[in-house]
């Protein structure tokens, strides 16, 4: 069997969602799409990546590889069609490289851009995929659907309580552990995926599409609306509006989150808000890493993109299109600029560097309340973003 390697094609466009990951790594609708393209291709991948991210997310080179672009998000039909490439060939789209299968030579030359030698097939279909940050939030629906029908393929979902009000139950999906009182889910304009061990409180109110994942919860009245994806083991409350959070964070408080992406190990206080559409109802623009600079969206809403383990105080406003990188912490009245970068500590007021040696500290801390360990891959990767963003603080 060919070996899965995942490649990255455009991980400075997915800035600051990809500052601590492979693009693969992002999740979108359930899974991330490295899970979903091992569920549909049956087999473990590995990743080409930044060099910095390499030692956390190796890459395995045999003499028969699957090169898949770890920005596409699989349809059963496009896996199929990649799981039968024959040695040799290639699958692309307006010029831009799908997959190949291909040996250890042929591979290393193809991860560099060389194509030559190949035989390349152009997609009948365009493919779905994740080429910017607000991507994440406006395919989500079609991403959760797709999910939906893989994971739950020929399984019985378990019951709900008779005290819960559900719409269109034949939509509903839940796994065996998660723990449903008292709440009203309305699956009619959307799947509802409720995962293990997961919680929905009472007062809770859901409209699909709608993805709780493992061990998360959804706090008492909560108001969810579709097409939504709370990632694992994190805490959700208020009103949230097509937004993704990939998991281990929390906005366990009231408030208002909509048309946004949250990282992994962020937290949100109580009574945070962010805009979602701009008073002149004028396109949104968003912070660009590699243009450095603010770039058109044509989106009309648009709200916050929060890299991993940043934070904000109670009571904090996000402007439209705001865009906070990796380890922020942001707090006090006002709007804080719309891009935040990297380790800042402050507010509208102002703000100043996030030491190192702090930052750190805080991470392990709030990963250790996880009862997961801050290991030595994962600061060198913390440091390596620290000194290759200062010159932006």
């Amino acid at each position: 069997m060919a070996s899965l390697v995942l490649f990255d094609s455009n991980h400075k466009d997915l800035l600051p969602l990809t500052f601590t990951r492979p693009v693969a790594e992002i999740r979108i609708g359930i899974l991330t799409l490295t899970q979903k393209w091992e569920l549909l291709l049956s087999r473990k991948a590995s990743f080409y990546t930044e060099d910095y991210l390499q030692e956390k997310y190796p890459m395995a080179i045999s003499d028969d590889n699957l090169l898949v672009n770890g920005g596409v998000i699989p349809e059963r039909d496009l896996a199929i069609q990649v799981g039968k490439l024959g040695y040799g060939e290639a699958l692309s789209w307006e010029g831009k490289l799908i997959a190949a299968r291909v040996g250890y030579n042929e591979a290393t030359k193809i991860l560099l851009g060389d194509l030559s030698g190949i035989r390349v097939r152009n997609l009948d279909v365009e493919p779905l995929q994740v080429l910017r940050p607000f991507d994440v939030f406006r395919l989500n629906g079609q991403a959760l659907q797709l999910d939906f029908e893989e994971l739950t393929r020929g399984r019985k979902s378990a019951s709900l309580s008779s005290t819960n009000r559900v719409i269109a139950p034949e939509n509903v999906f839940v796994e065996e552990g998660a723990y449903v009182e008292c709440a009203i889910i309305n699956a009619s304009a959307g799947s509802v995926y409720i995962g293990k061990h997961s919680e929905i409180m009472e007062g809770a109110i859901v409209r699909g599409p709608f993805a709780l994942c493992e061990h998360s919860s959804l706090k008492m009245g909560a108001k969810i609306y579709g097409p939504t994806t709370i990632g694992p083991y994190s805490k959700v409350g208020g009103e949230i509006n097509n937004s993704v959070v990939f998991g281990y964070s929390n906005k366990a408080h009231d408030g208002f989150l909509g048309n946004s992406v949250i990282g992994e190990w962020c937290n949100l206080g109580a009574d945070t808000n962010n805009s979602n559409l701009k008073n002149n109802y004028e396109e949104v623009k968003l912070w660009s890493y590699r243009e450095e600079r603010f770039v058109k969206t044509g989106l009309q809403f648009c709200g916050l993109i929060m890299g991993d383990h940043s934070k904000c105080g109670i009571n904090t406003m996000f402007n439209t299109g705001t865009v906070v990188g990796i380890s922020a912490n942001i707090f006090g009245d006002g709007f804080p600029r719309n891009y935040i970068p990297s380790f800042s500590w402050g507010g509208a007021a102002g703000m100043v560097d996030y030491v190192i040696d702090k930052a750190l500290l805080t991470a392990q801390r709030v990963v250790e309340r996880r009862g997961i360990s801050l290991n030595e891959v994962d600061k060198k990767i913390l440091c390596h973003i620290y000194n290759n963003t200062q010159r932006h603080r």
